[in-house]
């Protein structure tokens, strides 16, 4: 189904999966960021450190926010998922690099991801104007 406010943006970099989902949506000025891991851009899961993992995942939401008309600076919420709870202190010193303050809206789930990933984080944000 296709809607005249609704679209699907992708750059060749966008990283892109072979599950059903689309990297965002774009509804008017609003921009839904699907969940975003330490993946290559056909999909592909590059294991890491926590930190390693974490910083892909930002350089995917970028590359995607990028296609849609958008940046980090744009982002107004995050749902993030964060594989083992020993690593929310790290989580929350990277988080600060990517999201000064005042911080998007966030909501942090622990212990919840596969043994193949460490971190995920899905965004919202607007376009800029």
């Amino acid at each position: 189904m296709t809607h005249p406010l609704v679209s699907y943006p992708q750059l060749p970099d966008t990283p892109t999966s072979h599950l059903p989902f689309s990297p965002c949506v774009v509804v008017g000025d609003l921009i839904f960021v699907s969940g975003q891991a330490s993946v290559d851009k056909e999909g592909n899961i590059v294991s890491d450190t926590f930190e390693g993992e974490f910083r892909r995942s930002m350089e995917n939401v970028r590359l995607v926010l990028e296609a849609a008309g958008s940046d980090l600076a744009h982002v107004v919420q995050t749902r993030n998922y964060v594989r083992d709870a020993e690593d929310v202190a790290l989580y929350n010193q990277l988080y600060r690099e990517y999201f000064p303050y005042p911080a998007p809206a966030r909501t942090t789930i622990t212990d919840c991801l596969p043994p193949d990933l460490k971190y995920e984080v899905e965004a919202v944000a607007v376009r800029r104007v």
